[in-house]
């Protein structure tokens, strides 16, 4: 059983004792302490939160805590029922609700639910407001109400609001797209893309959609993490279909990995570099990404006249980076697109509307199109450390010991070269460090990562 309490949430696994594992103790002890906070944002005689949750077998048990909670502490609930994270994201703005609600544990296995928290913006917690609930949380002071005033539960769909707004976007052509008559592969992991995404493509003008694993029934037919490893069942199906594209999402749809017409990966990375580029070629600005992302969105952003900027990792703070620096659009290389023109948070449905859009208006195959920007290739790996080992102090001498790189220590500590670069990330839950690197070729980044892991050994 594993419980993790964190600053953009609380995940875990179902079942367990309270406090080892997602229990429903735990379920109302961290939705009772989200209630109390959000009273505290303002001074209101009604307060309302939106909830929707991803396919997970545990979904509609999570659901029935989560809304009874905060009925109990007096506050309305608008469910959504089955709906996305972005979706999710859209309604608590269009709703004019004062939080929101996600129940997902985004690429974790089955098992596996979390309580992801909104504030009134529709926007993931800043890092103060979520420690305040963790706060809360662990000093149980929770006041509910009594029994004329307890909240309300209204059910509404989102699905297609969402769908017909992203068809307004500007850089949408739903024209070039149906004229384009794209046949289109889909793995939606038995999760809420089943939900969404056949409808959004309908509507893009796509008659001609292979579904796979469309059921939201919570039963992930393989890993639900779309790498690459785990997406062989659609690589074989774009060949035997002989398919345009193919799209795969996540449980909660907010990560978008797109496969080429002959069932090779287009590149998780190059999800957001792709999209980027086609917005950046109609509305010139700055982009942003996390540290851990590749270095060919800094390419093709100065390449069309922009900044890029670099944040930490986690949503939140590519997010505030974005607003910072006044972005047009941003991101995670994990197939996450951050589009303002949208809204501030990851969303595949308009990376797939972008994305299609773009394809329909160059007229080329997603293997063509991948090859007009910069190669990189990537390695993750992880240094396992004696527990003993002071990892700050750790990073403190490899930052020291090339004091005459390019460093940014903002997120652990990342050494920028002239044609490559190391992101080394501490965990906080157990001693290892996290070492991302990118280069030219897959040998050089395998060189790079392995001369850094023998570097800090040296230092132990």
């Amino acid at each position: 059983m594993t419980l993790i309490k964190s600053i953009s949430g609380i995940r875990g696994t179902i079942g367990g004792r309270p406090g080892e594992g997602l229990s429903p103790i735990d379920v109302v002890r961290f939705t009772s302490a989200y209630g109390t906070w959000l009273k505290d944002q303002a001074d209101k005689s009604r307060y309302r939160v939106v909830l929707g949750r991803d396919a997970r077998i545990s979904g509609a048990m999570v659901r029935r805590l989560v809304a009874g909670t905060l009925q109990g502490m007096g506050v309305d609930v608008v469910d959504l029922g089955l709906a996305t994270t972005p979706t999710t994201e859209l309604a608590v703005v269009k709703e004019n609700a004062d939080g929101g609600i996600i129940l997902t544990a985004s690429h974790n296995p089955k098992q596996w639910n979390a309580l992801k928290l909104l504030n009134s913006s529709g926007e993931f917690l800043s890092a103060s407001d979520g420690e305040k609930i963790l706060s809360i949380a662990d000093s149980g002071a929770f006041e509910y109400a009594l029994v004329d005033e307890l909240g309300k539960l209204e059910n509404k769909d989102y699905t297609d609001i969402h769908i017909q707004d992203v068809l307004k976007l500007e850089l949408v052509d739903v024209e070039a797209i149906r004229s384009a008559g794209f046949k289109v592969v889909i793995d939606c992991v038995n999760s809420v893309g089943g939900v969404a995404l056949p409808p959004l493509l309908k509507a893009l003008g796509v008659d001609d959609v292979v579904e796979l694993n469309c059921e939201p029934n919570g039963e992930f037919p393989h890993n639900p993490e779309p790498l690459p490893e785990h997406l062989t069942e659609i690589s074989g199906t774009m060949k035997t279909e002989n398919a345009d594209v193919g799209f795969v999402v996540d449980p909660d749809v907010d990560r978008l990995a797109i496969i080429n017409e002959d069932g090779t990966m287009f590149g998780e990375e190059y999800t957001l570099v792709a999209v980027s580029d086609y917005v950046l070629s109609h509305t010139p600005g700055n982009t942003v990404s996390n540290l851990s992302s590749t270095r060919a969105l800094k390419d093709v952003t100065e390449r069309r006249g922009g900044t890029y900027s670099a944040s930490a990792v986690g949503e939140v703070n590519v997010v505030s980076k974005m607003k910072q620096t006044n972005a047009v659009i941003g991101g995670e290389g994990n197939g996450g697109v951050i589009y303002p023109a949208s809204h501030y948070g990851r969303d595949a449905l308009v990376g797939i509307a972008l994305f299609l859009t773009l394809l329909a208006k160059k007229g080329k195959k997603p293997s063509e199109l991948k090859q007009e920007y910069p190669a990189y290739f990537m390695t993750k790996n992880k240094l396992e450390l004696p527990k003993e080992v002071n990892v700050d102090e750790l990073l403190k001498k490899v930052k020291e010991y090339y004091s005459d790189e390019k460093i940014n220590d903002e997120d652990g500590v990342k050494i920028d070269f002239p044609d490559a670069w190391v992101h080394l990330r501490k965990s906080n839950t157990e001693p290892i460090v996290r070492v991302y690197s990118e280069a030219g070729s897959p040998e050089e980044a395998k060189e790079l990562a392995q001369s850094m892991m023998n570097v800090m050994k040296s230092f132990i």
